[in-house]
């Protein structure tokens, strides 16, 4: 794939990723907490898959995502390991959310979980600004 492809790929990716931060603060807003805690995980995990994109790395699963970026990312300290850690949090708030019928999640969590999207999101946005 060429360069100008990768591009376009990532740039759909990063669109995607800040449709989801939208949609994350607006579903706060209308107090739909487990819906925007799901946007929140999906704007980091859209912003992954733009960097990937220059290594024409995609996979069926979220694991395999979430794996490949640590790996040649955040071990490799291109970015903060503090990413790795936003990366955790929002995916098992995400998984919760979506699969554990008994899971509450609090305004005050997903406001701090919808921020440190946005931290992930402009982090992400600073990298391929470079590319």
């Amino acid at each position: 794939m060429e360069l100008d492809n990768l591009k376009a790929l990532s740039a759909i990716r990063l669109e995607h990723a800040d449709e989801c931060i939208s949609a994350a603060k607006s579903l706060l807003q209308s107090e739909n907490y487990k819906s925007a805690a799901n946007r929140a995980y999906y704007t980091v995990f859209h912003a992954m898959r733009a960097v990937l994109a220059f290594d024409k790395i995609d996979m069926k699963h979220h694991s395999g995502i979430i794996a490949e970026f640590r790996r040649l990312y955040i071990k490799t300290g291109v970015f903060d390991v503090e990413l790795s850690k936003i990366i955790s949090v929002l995916s098992d708030s995400r998984n919760d959310s979506d699969y554990d019928d008994f899971f509450i999640v609090s305004k005050e969590e997903v406001t701090e979980e919808i921020k440190c999207a946005e931290l992930f999101l402009n982090a992400i946005k600073e990298y391929l600004h470079t590319k």
